[in-house]
């Protein structure tokens, strides 16, 4: 094995771990947040069981399904992020190929700098065609409410998709692509483009500080997703 599919191999774990932890820390208010967009057009809450709001979503969650069921679907979504990152990364070297050969970064700073956007929402697009009917059956296993696993519709990431699958044909399994693409093109073109913009602008990319790294990290990664939320 090379030297650089060792650092890939590296980095994608890490990454792996670190999105695990983090999607788990966060599980309890997606859960709450999917609930509370999505309770009017679901068949299983009734307008007299529907939720007043966050504090009666957090308080009822616990009494009515149990306190693990805070977590219901993270493990879905945490299968998720290892197909969409190995997509991402994949995807993104071809992109820069086909946007950026033979363009100077210093000499050529504009057309470097759109060929990075054009790289980073070519590739958050193309992903999305792959994973969109995971980003799916994350999304119902989420709002799938019911404490005993028999009184759930869904018995785990397997069954939700074989079920929707032969309940509505594949089509269903993109349902909202139009809007998601919209929204992850715009993230990944923020993400990927200017993250990598920006890391490239630095007199040694590849030995650029993990601290500085991370900060350029952080500061893209929320930039992109309130751009994301305010355009969408």
């Amino acid at each position: 094995m090379t030297a650089a599919a060792v650092s890939f191999a590296k980095d994608f774990l890490a990454g792996g771990v670190a999105a695990a932890i983090s999607k788990t820390a966060v599980a309890p208010i997606e859960r709450v947040k999917l609930l509370l967009q999505v309770q009017h057009a679901s068949k299983q809450i009734t307008a007299d069981k529907q939720y007043k709001g966050i504090t009666d979503c957090v308080v009822r969650i616990p009494k009515e399904q149990g306190v693990l069921s805070f977590w219901h679907g993270n493990l879905a979504n945490i299968i998720r992020y290892f197909p969409t990152q190995t997509l991402n990364f994949a995807f993104k070297d071809k992109y820069k190929q086909i946007f950026l050969g033979g363009v100077d970064k210093r000499a050529q700073f504009w057309r470097y700098f759109a060929g990075n956007l054009a790289s980073g929402g070519a590739t958050g697009a193309t992903s999305l065609c792959f994973v969109c009917p995971l980003d799916f059956a994350c999304t119902c296993l989420a709002v799938d409410v019911g404490k005993a696993r028999a009184e759930r519709e869904f018995k785990g990431l397997d069954d939700c998709l074989v079920k929707i699958y032969k309940s509505d044909g594949i089509r269903s399994l993109y349902q909202g692509f139009n809007v998601l693409v919209q929204g992850i093109v715009i993230y990944r073109t923020a993400y990927f483009g200017v993250y990598d913009m920006t890391k490239e602008m630095f007199p040694d990319p590849k030995n650029t500080h993990v601290f500085i790294s991370w900060m350029i990290d952080r500061t893209v990664l929320h930039s992109g997703g309130w751009v994301d939320f305010l355009s969408i």
